[in-house]
């Protein structure tokens, strides 16, 4: 980390001055409580150690100046200008949160920014709700800008589905912007309320095994599972009038109507009852310290996206098998929305480098490819750092 900050440092002090502010804007996990968020449900997300750090500091000129140090690439814009998406990739983010602090009436000049990070791309531990808290935090910062917590993840989160044009939830950009050290956020998608529940394991790590898969069919795949349970809140609708999402179903009124419904709809209506369930079990095992009993419950919410909600594929479900065999190893899932990407594990710390040599090797065995594994903790969501306290 310190190497990280010092290199962010030492590009921005060379390209523009000495005179700016730090920002460590952390990845994220989901712990449990998955393809529930659609559902007005449950999740269970927390910060991580693997952060984007961003050097940032106004100028008098009206230019937002970007630094890409990982890519070696800058982008220039002068707020005077047009605003339009350019296509390539990174500038659009920080265009973005541009567009929406605009639209909300903020008022802010120009200001140069460096920015480079270590959470891996494509692995599922959305760098791009980082590098909008990152951004977020650091205008709001240096002019001055009154923006609550909630509304700066929810204007993250308007950059992706609006500027950008991902349609994606609000967990990614919440968890950025609330997270704190040695917790696990319980968030309510319907309401946004959130709770905070302690995750200080120093002897159980949090790892992860990238398939390295990433398929597109988890776009089209995810749209048919949104308008299946839609399907079923139709039909359990007509029997209680206060259902409006799956999260007001109980599996009482679910299993009174299962002759109603396709055998697909029960059982992916199902699923997700299950998992908030689970996510709300899984939190008052955190309130006892039962970390065992906690990776039991993600034992079950692999089972019900593998065989239930039908969104896990042979390479993911082989990473939990093999993971289930392994000496101290609590609990593993697939996370995020399927057909591909990682396994988040439960590892006791004494056992890391032989879960991780043990894992290579088989996955390696079974289908003749490789896998990259991410150790991890949980850490604080985004804030200013000072830069002489990462110097020394």
């Amino acid at each position: 980390m310190k190497q990280l900050v010092e290199k962010i440092e030492s590009e921005f002090s060379s390209r523009f001055h000495d005179d700016f502010i730090l920002v460590k804007s952390p990845g994220r996990v989901n712990l449990i409580g998955e393809h529930t968020d659609y559902n007005d449900g449950f999740v269970l997300p927390a910060a991580i150690d693997k952060v984007i750090v961003v050097a940032i500091a106004p100028n008098d000129n009206r230019e937002i100046n970007m630094v890409a140090v990982d890519k070696g690439e800058t982008h220039h814009y002068h707020l005077d200008d047009p605003l339009s998406k350019t296509g390539k990739g990174w500038p659009d983010y920080i265009l973005g949160v541009i567009a929406e602090l605009q639209l909300n009436g903020f008022e802010f000049g120009g200001f140069d920014c460096v920015f480079g990070g270590n959470i891996p791309i494509g692995a599922g531990l959305s760098s791009s709700a980082a590098f909008e808290g990152g951004i977020i935090t650091g205008v709001a910062e240096i002019y001055d800008l009154d923006i609550p917590k909630r509304d700066r993840a929810l204007l993250g989160q308007k950059v992706e589905n609006e500027f950008v044009g991902v349609q994606c939830g609000i967990m990614d950009q919440f968890v950025n912007i609330h997270g704190e050290d040695d917790h696990a956020l319980k968030l309510d998608c319907r309401s946004l309320e959130y709770e905070l529940y302690p995750f200080k394991q120093d002897d159980i790590h949090i790892v992860l095994c990238d398939t390295k898969i990433r398929r597109e069919l988890a776009t089209s795949e995810y749209n048919i599972r949104r308008k299946q349970c839609e399907k079923g809140v139709e039909i359990l609708a007509q029997y209680d009038d206060s259902v409006e999402s799956l999260r007001d179903v109980s599996l009482e009124l679910l299993e009174a109507h299962e002759g109603e419904m396709e055998p697909v709809i029960y059982k992916r209506c199902r699923y997700v009852i299950e998992e908030n369930n689970r996510v709300e079990q899984a939190c008052s095992d955190l309130e006892k310290g039962d970390i065992e009993r906690f990776g039991q419950r993600m034992y079950g919410s692999h089972h019900g996206l593998s065989n239930m909600y039908e969104v896990s594929c042979e390479e993911l479900d082989i990473l939990v098998e093999e993971a289930r065999e392994i000496e101290g190893v609590l609990g593993s899932r697939m996370m995020g929305g399927g057909f591909g990407g990682c396994t988040i594990n439960l590892v006791e710390k004494a056992e890391i480098e032989s879960f991780s040599r043990t894992m290579k090797q088989r996955y390696n065995e079974r289908l003749g490819r490789e896998i990259e594994i991410y150790r991890t903790r949980i850490g604080a969501g985004a804030g200013i750092v000072e830069a002489t306290q990462e110097k020394n």
